[in-house]
């Protein structure tokens, strides 16, 4: 379990984070009771086919005046293993939370929901081509991991390890932290055609992203502070 060691309180309302985990696990309830042919259809229809955004020189343009490029969006909701669920939602919460708290809970749902899409189109573009769909959260957290550490460079978070009949409270460096989900992910790559496409190149892209995001969010943030 982690628990986030705080530096600073600061007293809003925080209602984001709580938002996106409550739609991922009823997409992920919703997915799950559904029967097997029905699933598949829904993934088809509702996760990001890299083949039906480009496919040819004129598909994607096509695209921009029909609800397909709309998957980018809602695959961003949509798991089938609960494990990669469970491990999305994990992180989302350990990192999101503060990232929330400094961005202000409608900045942060637009980092989210834009580096998420971001995060797919590039990976749909290095899959071109490829009919499996790209689901899941992964390049939206990626892109919350990459704004908190921009936000948050030097931070530690705090770790309770069981030892035995015990338990220990460490501090260990946040990016630690960001590591495990590095290798979360590595594993995820093996497992992925299971479920759908995993690709490097969304979780890499949203990192950069949410970096990006963040840095370029600075004065805002300093005025959201300041009042």
């Amino acid at each position: 379990m982690f628990v986030h060691v705080e530096t600073r309180r600061r007293s809003t309302t925080l209602w984001a984070t709580l938002v996106l985990v409550v739609l991922c696990v009823a997409s992920f309830v919703a997915l799950a009771l559904m029967p097997p042919p029905q699933r598949v259809s829904f993934l088809l229809e509702w996760g990001t086919i890299p083949a039906n955004i480009f496919h040819g020189h004129a598909a994607f343009w096509r695209q921009l005046a029909d609800p397909a490029l709309l998957r980018l969006f809602t695959a961003l909701f949509i798991h089938v293993a609960w494990i990669h669920l469970l491990s999305n939602l994990l992180f989302l919460v350990i990192f999101g939370l503060p990232a929330e708290r400094t961005l202000g809970s409608a900045r942060f749902l637009s980092l989210f929901v834009v580096g998420g899409i971001v995060a797919n189109l590039v990976g749909a573009l290095t899959l071109a081509g490829v009919r499996l769909p790209i689901i899941g959260c992964s390049g939206a957290v990626s892109a919350v991991l990459g704004a908190y550490a921009a936000l948050f460079p030097r931070a530690r978070l705090g770790l309770v390890l069981p030892l035995g009949l015990f338990l220990e409270f460490v501090r260990v460096p946040a990016f630690l932290l960001i590591g495990i989900w590095v290798l979360l992910q590595l594993l995820f790559s093996y497992a992925g055609p299971s479920y759908g496409a995993v690709v490097w190149w969304t979780h890499i892209a949203g990192f950069l992203f949410g970096m990006l995001f963040a840095l370029f969010s600075r004065e805002a943030i300093a005025r959201r502070l300041r009042g």
